[in-house]
C-alpha cells in the first residue's frame, strides 16, 4: 500500500513532497494480533512461532513503514496505541476472511458449494434455531453451516470484524454499525421443583432467590454470564451447586431437588410438560429479552445466506411452514 502526500509553497505557502509506503504481510498481522491478545511482545512472538528479536524488528519496521507507534512499551508489558488498536481490528478482519477463504476452498474440493457461519446466544441456539436450520439444510444439501454459541457482545464484535456472517443476540447490546432484524422475544423465569415453597407464587425478584441453591449452565454459556452480571450488580453471589450443559439436564436437576434455576421460559414450559417442575415469573426488567439478527450487510451476503436470514425472520413472525 502506498500513500503519497504533496504540499507546495507558492507566494509564501509551504511546499514539500512526502512519500509514505506501507508494507506488511500476514506474519505482521498475526504477530500484532497475538501481541494484543497477550499484552506481551515475548508471548506474542512465541504464539507466532518467531524469535523475540525477529518480532521486535518486524514491529519496528512496521511502525516506521506506517509512520506512527503501534505499541506502548512499559515494564509491565505492551499495550496498543490508538493506531495500534485500529491496526489490530483490521488485522483480525483480514485474517478472519483468509480463514473463511481457506475453509470455503476446502469445502469446494469436497463438493460443498457454500458455507455460512452463524454465531448465536444460548437461548436461540437451544430453542429456536434447530428446526429452521434443519429446514434450510434440507433445501440446500450443498451448503454447510458453522454454528457456534457466543455471548451477545462477542457476537456483535465477530459480525463487525467479519468472523461470522450472521449473529443472533439478546438483550441490550450495541449494534449501531450493523444491520439488524427483529427475531424472537423470550423471558427468563425461575424454575423450581414441584412442591417447592415458591411454587404458585405469582412472581419474584431475582434478588430474593439468591439465598437458594442454584442449578446453572456451564460458564461459557451466555445465560451463565448474564446471571453472573445481574448478581454482581446486586453485590451478591449465586450459590451454584451444580453446572450442566443444556436446558433439559438443568430441568432434570431442578426436578430432583438439587436447586432452582433461571432458564428461558420457552425451554422451561416445554420441559414442564414431562417433568415435575414449576415456573415462577421474574419481576426484573432484564428478564424480558428481545433477540435480534445482525449482519454487516445483508446485500453483501451470498444468496443462500440471505435466504437463511429470510427463513429466520419468517420463523420469528410465525410465517414459516417447517417440514
Amino acid at each position: 500500500m502506498c500513500l503519497t502526500a504533496q504540499l507546495w509553497q507558492e507566494g509564501g505557502k509551504l511546499s514539500y513532497n512526502a512519500r509514505m509506503a506501507m508494507h506488511f504481510d500476514l506474519v505482521d498481522l498475526r504477530l500484532m494480533v497475538r501481541i494484543a491478545e497477550a499484552n506481551s511482545m515475548t508471548r506474542g512472538a512465541e504464539l507466532s512461532f518467531i524469535s523475540l528479536p525477529a518480532a521486535s524488528t518486524r514491529i519496528k519496521n512496521l511502525e516506521e513503514s506506517i509512520g506512527t507507534k503501534l505499541l506502548y512499551r512499559t515494564s509491565q508489558g505492551v499495550t496498543l496505541t490508538p493506531p495500534g488498536q485500529a491496526f489490530v481490528t483490521h488485522a483480525r478482519m483480514v485474517l478472519g476472511q483468509i480463514e473463511h477463504l481457506r475453509g470455503d476452498m476446502q469445502e469446494y474440493v469436497r463438493g460443498i458449494k457454500g458455507h455460512v457461519r452463524v454465531f448465536a446466544n444460548t437461548t436461540s441456539l437451544g430453542e429456536f434455531l434447530p428446526p429452521v436450520l434443519r429446514h434450510f439444510l434440507r433445501r440446500h444439501p450443498d451448503v454447510n453451516i458453522d454454528l457456534r454459541e457466543r455471548l451477545s457482545h462477542d457476537i456483535v464484535r465477530a459480525v463487525t470484524e467479519g468472523q461470522t456472517d450472521i449473529g443472533i443476540v439478546a438483550g441490550l447490546v450495541r449494534t449501531e454499525n450493523l444491520e439488524t432484524l427483529p427475531y424472537h422475544r423470550d423471558r427468563l423465569v425461575l424454575v423450581v421443583p414441584r412442591g417447592h415453597v415458591l411454587e404458585g407464587q405469582m412472581q419474584i425478584d431475582f434478588a430474593d432467590t439468591l439465598e437458594l441453591d442454584y442449578v446453572g449452565l456451564h460458564e461459557s454459556s451466555a445465560i451463565h454470564a448474564f446471571l453472573r452480571q445481574a448478581s454482581d450488580q446486586l453485590h451478591r453471589p449465586i450459590k451454584l451447586r451444580i453446572q450442566v450443559g443444556n436446558f433439559e439436564t438443568a430441568c432434570r436437576m431442578i426436578e430432583s431437588g438439587v436447586g432452582v434455576g433461571v432458564l428461558p421460559e420457552s425451554a422451561a414450559s416445554r420441559h414442564a410438560q414431562t417433568m415435575d417442575i414449576a415456573i415462577v415469573p421474574l419481576t426484573d426488567a432484564w428478564s424480558v429479552r428481545e433477540m435480534q439478527i445482525c449482519v454487516r450487510s445483508l446485500e453483501a451476503l451470498p444468496s443462500f445466506a440471505q435466504e437463511l436470514v429470510e427463513l429466520l425472520v419468517a420463523d420469528a413472525q410465525g410465517r414459516l411452514q417447517l417440514e
